[in-house]
């Protein structure tokens, strides 16, 4: 037997779930379907989302079932593989991502129908409890205390060095985010890390010449 012969006797052993029948079907896309329910109930309980969208919930739950019969459609022919390989590299998928919770969702519930396509059940549930575990356990664990942006306007001879002073009393200031200087006055914004919140905005809006206050939370994400 020839290399060549070899080569392609290995390469169609990979596919030989071409008789896969419709009970095996439906048991695989039934556990994917118990597992991405946990997941749906997972990321109810935990997302922190201020407007939590149940069709994004859903759509992970579909995502899953639709990755599994992919696979089991994979493993049953070299030319469905191929064909498969090549639709999915020109589909652009344009949806944001803003939460990275919601991107380890995402990726949970596709590596949850590759694994179940792939008859690995013991493996996805294994993983369902893993991740649930590490999810928890993390979330427990105490963060640093996040920033804020402090946004001032204000006019005559103040500076930013005033403002400064008069927030740290109060807490941090980290840093001068941008100075945006126009003929009605100055607009500047700081981040900084506040012990009062209440004292500082009330402390800042009494300077002779301040116009307005404004503290907002810091999402990591700022554009000046």
């Amino acid at each position: 037997m020839s290399f060549k012969d070899v080569l392609a006797s290995s390469l169609m052993n990979g596919f030989s779930r071409s008789d896969i029948t419709v009970a095996e079907i439906l048991a695989t896309l039934g556990i994917t379907f118990i597992i991405a329910i946990y997941l749906f109930e997972v990321y109810y309980l935990i997302t922190e989302n201020a407007f939590y969208s149940k069709n994004f919930n859903i759509s992970m739950v579909a995502m899953s079932l639709v990755t599994a019969g992919i696979i089991m459609a994979m493993q049953s022919s070299l030319v469905i593989s191929l064909g498969m390989v090549g639709a999915l590299s020109i589909v652009r998928f344009r949806t944001a991502i803003k939460e990275p919770i919601d991107l380890l969702f995402l990726f949970w519930s596709i590596g949850t129908g590759i694994i179940c396509g792939a008859g690995l059940y013991k493996v996805a549930i294994v993983l369902a409890v893993a991740v649930t575990i590490a999810i928890v356990v993390l979330k427990v664990i105490p963060g640093r205390k996040t920033g804020n942006i402090l946004f001032v306007g204000y006019s005559g001879e103040l500076s930013t060095d005033d403002i400064s002073k008069a927030a740290a009393s109060f807490g941090k200031v980290i840093s001068v985010r941008s100075v945006n200087v126009t003929s009605a006055g100055t607009n500047a914004a700081f981040e900084v890390r506040v012990n009062d919140a209440d004292g500082m905005v009330k402390a800042i809006k009494d300077i002779s010449g301040v116009d307005t206050v404004s503290l907002v939370a810091h999402d990591g994400e700022f554009r000046g």
